[in-house]
């Protein structure tokens, strides 16, 4: 028979405390044997009756070690809130083994269409993934790894220090993950592996529409992605129905990606501080397709180390729109090729009503084909910020923390270094904003805390800063594209010292370019 809690009715609000059912969060017993029980126990009366069941953990530490449990349909967990009921991750009797809190998945569990997840809430509750030890990356290494849920409710979860993902799942339907904090997870990624994410959602294996909303959550210093959408199957139809909106992404490799989503919504999300892009579109997710039919709207894409937003081999057509891509270390925007997935021109990609400045290089960069685009009513403003000349310095004055370089003897150009290597005893760290006389540098990976890899160099050593590349327009155009509307854009520079070389560059690999220009305000065309 199918108990209630003590002093509850079995007929009652089917809320099962932790604590009455084996569970003690007293941080020395294992309670994962105690919690699979109680899932296993819930999920039959499920199936029996339809009637979702709640496990309530009150707060705690529940070390969860060696397994992770299997979920089952109709079974939520429910704790007290973040850093108040903690689960924590251990595999002291299973070394090498990964041991999420949760799974559920196709190929360890049969998951699929017909034989899902349904009705489960997780709510109010912190992983901790850090005493989870793997000699390499495994992607695994989650701390929730479940796939194919229907109506599934992931609300204020703090998951952090994960080896491989924090919150994993994939394949969500008619689901909702709202204030969820993800930080530091994929500690164990070398920034070429498969998953590693804050927030990393599979999609595609519902079909042609997945309804799934990502809804203010914040994802930092995290290996991979910040939030990345990723079509799982080649042969499978990028789905429709997804938003992500009012959420924050720092310091990740990348911030949002999309890589095989049909129509994502970006709303009024922050990016900034990644180490390649705020925002990615790409083919180099796990199917090799890349997103397509989006829109990124009202978004501020900010501070990232390389490129605000960066496009390559998707079919198109994307609009960006009403954001703000500013204070990047290289390009504002960069549409480029990486050499594998769609070959062909992008076709109606927009960029309307943008601010984009003060970006390091280029504000817009065009290496790889377009037709039938639009660049309109963009506000293009004191580009080409890397303007400074080489650098060199040592001795007396000069000065190492874990994340700046200061030589007192300096008087370099405001910003003028953004973007640049510095290069120390043979390490090189990337320079996020300078001052007259000191660098700022960026954390050597995602989560780090310091620049520097080897170690921070001892006060005195020499440093060296390169030569600023030329030229460094407002919108560059490097490659022959088809039609191309660039109108209505105010293209200018209007620091004491200018460092946006020209309005626009057009090179003579572009010269078959077929583009229409009217009402730009700007200097002369390189």
């Amino acid at each position: 028979m199918d108990e209630g809690p003590k002093g509850i009715g079995a007929d009652a609000c089917r809320v099962y405390d932790a604590r009455e059912h084996g569970l003690t969060g007293d941080g020395v017993t294992n309670d994962q044997p105690a919690l699979a029980a109680l899932v296993d126990r819930l999920g039959a009366a499920y199936r029996r009756d339809g009637r979702p069941r709640m496990i309530y953990a009150p707060p705690g530490d529940y070390r969860m070690l060696d397994a992770a449990t299997v979920w089952c349909s109709g079974v939520s967990l429910v704790g007290a809130g973040m850093q108040v009921t903690r689960f924590r991750l251990a595999n002291p009797g299973a070394p090498g083994t990964p041991t999420p809190l949760m799974w559920f998945t196709a190929l360890q569990h049969g998951a699929g269409p017909d034989n899902h997840l349904a009705d489960c809430v997780f709510a109010s509750f912190e992983i901790d993934g850090s005493a989870m030890l793997l000699e390499g990356y495994d992607p695994l290494a989650k701390g929730m790894g479940l796939q194919y849920v229907l109506r599934g409710r992931f609300r204020d979860l703090w998951i952090h220090d994960t080896p491989g993902t924090g919150l994993g799942c994939d394949y969500l339907q008619d689901t909702v993950v709202d204030a969820v904090l993800a930080e530091r997870c994929g500690r164990l990624d070398t920034g070429e592996e498969a998953g590693g994410a804050g927030i990393g959602i599979g999609i595609g294996g519902w079909g042609g529409t997945e309804r799934l909303t990502v809804t203010s959550c914040t994802a930092r210093g995290n290996g991979t992605n910040g939030i990345f959408l990723e079509l799982q199957d080649a042969a499978w139809t990028p789905p429709r129905g997804i938003r992500i909106t009012a959420c924050h992404v720092e310091d990740n490799r990348f911030g949002i990606s999309d890589w095989g989503a049909d129509g994502l919504v970006v709303t009024g999300c922050t990016m900034i501080g990644n180490h390649e892009a705020g925002f990615d579109i790409s083919a180099q997710g796990t199917s090799g397709i890349a997103g397509r039919g989006g829109m990124v709207v009202n978004c501020i894409i900010d501070g990232n180390l390389r490129d605000g937003v960066s496009i390559g081999n998707t079919p198109g057509p994307y609009e960006i729109s009403g954001s703000r891509i500013s204070s990047n270390g290289r390009y504002g925007y960069w549409h480029h090729s990486l050499g594998r997935g769609y070959s062909g021109p992008a076709v109606d990609l927009v960029l309307d009503g943008n601010s984009v400045r003060d970006n390091g290089l280029d504000g817009i960069r065009v290496d790889a084909g377009l037709d039938h685009c639009a660049f309109t009513a963009n506000r293009i403003r004191n580009n080409g910020r890397r303007a400074a000349p080489e650098a060199r310095g040592s001795g007396g004055g000069v000065s190492y923390g874990e994340l700046t370089l200061t030589d007192e003897n300096a008087d370099w150009r405001p910003d003028g270094h953004r973007g640049k290597p510095v290069t120390v005893d043979g390490q090189d760290a990337v320079v996020l904003f300078n001052t007259p006389t000191m660098l700022g540098l960026a954390p050597h990976r995602p989560g780090a805390g310091t620049a520097w890899r080897a170690g921070r160099p001892a006060d005195g050593a020499a440093y060296r800063l390169p030569d600023a590349p030329y030229p460094r327009p407002g919108i560059t155009i490097d490659v022959p594209v088809g039609m191309l509307d660039l109108d209505g854009s105010r293209i200018w520079d209007d620091q004491r010292e200018p460092s946006q070389t020209h309005s626009t560059w057009t090179s003579e690999r572009a010269s078959r370019m077929t583009a229409r220009g009217q009402g730009n305000e700007g200097d002369a065309d390189g």
